[in-house]
């Protein structure tokens, strides 16, 4: 009895932890994790590293958003993560970045030398840390992708952007109401490119979640979700 009680709880997935959030949800500030970096500014929409350059450098986000990206010979291109402060990118098995690393909105990074890395115990422990969240993250993603319906794909896109909802945690909707605003950085083609769909398959997503009355999209770059529940049990998550 007791083996089969256990199988039974082995066979049900944990939900994530609530607090998490996609990289490009609002994010405080981060301070440094260690000494020796150089802080960096750099605008909206700006290449920060690009595929195949030289990987001298790894970055760590102290505010703002950042997508990294990769592209196939015909000029497909795969969105794979999407960061925020906190978040570490530059690390390269070789000498060459494996990924293009472009700013969302205005980003203030700290940049650290690779080698400085190979050399700073303390570092590698940070980068270290902030590494096993993002990869959890990116297990999330892949069964997003391998699973996940269209419409299900969507959903957890934007609950991925509500702080406190829809995970391990969860605090529920407010006594008042279930509303979220939500600002997106990003245009539907590059949802679309981090989610492994079509434009049309997003944008047909958007269009059924206004009519069933779940979102309002007031701008391009922001949504309300108005009932936040409701998008979190299109997720397939619950």
């Amino acid at each position: 009895m007791n083996h089969i009680a256990h199988a039974e709880i082995d066979r049900t997935p944990p939900k994530h932890d609530a607090a998490w959030t996609i990289g490009i949800a609002a994010r405080p500030a981060q301070d440094a994790p260690v000494k020796g970096a150089r802080e960096a500014i750099f605008v909206e929409r700006e290449t920060l590293c690009e595929e195949g350059a030289r990987a001298d450098h790894i970055y760590v986000i102290a505010q703002g958003a950042v997508m990294l990206s990769k592209l196939l010979p015909d000029g497909r291109r795969q969105i794979i993560e999407l960061l925020g402060a906190g978040d570490v990118f530059g690390l390269s098995n070789t000498a060459l970045y494996d990924s293009t690393a472009e700013s969302l909105t205005a980003v203030r990074a700290f940049v650290y030398d690779r080698r400085f890395l190979e050399t700073s115990r303390e570092l590698q422990q940070a980068v270290s840390q902030r590494m096993t969240s993002q990869m959890c993250a990116m297990h999330d993603h892949a069964m997003l992708l391998g699973r996940k319906t269209a419409a299900e794909r969507v959903a957890s896109f934007l609950m991925g952007l509500i702080p406190h909802r829809g995970g391990h945690g969860c605090k529920g909707p407010d006594a008042k109401a279930d509303t979220q605003h939500v600002a997106i950085p990003m245009t539907r083609q590059e949802i679309a490119d981090y989610l492994g769909l079509t434009l049309e398959t997003v944008s047909r997503a958007f269009s059924q979640l206004k009519k069933d009355g779940i979102l309002t999209a007031p701008r391009h770059d922001e949504i309300v979700v108005t009932n936040v529940c409701r998008l979190c049990h299109l997720t397939g998550a619950v």
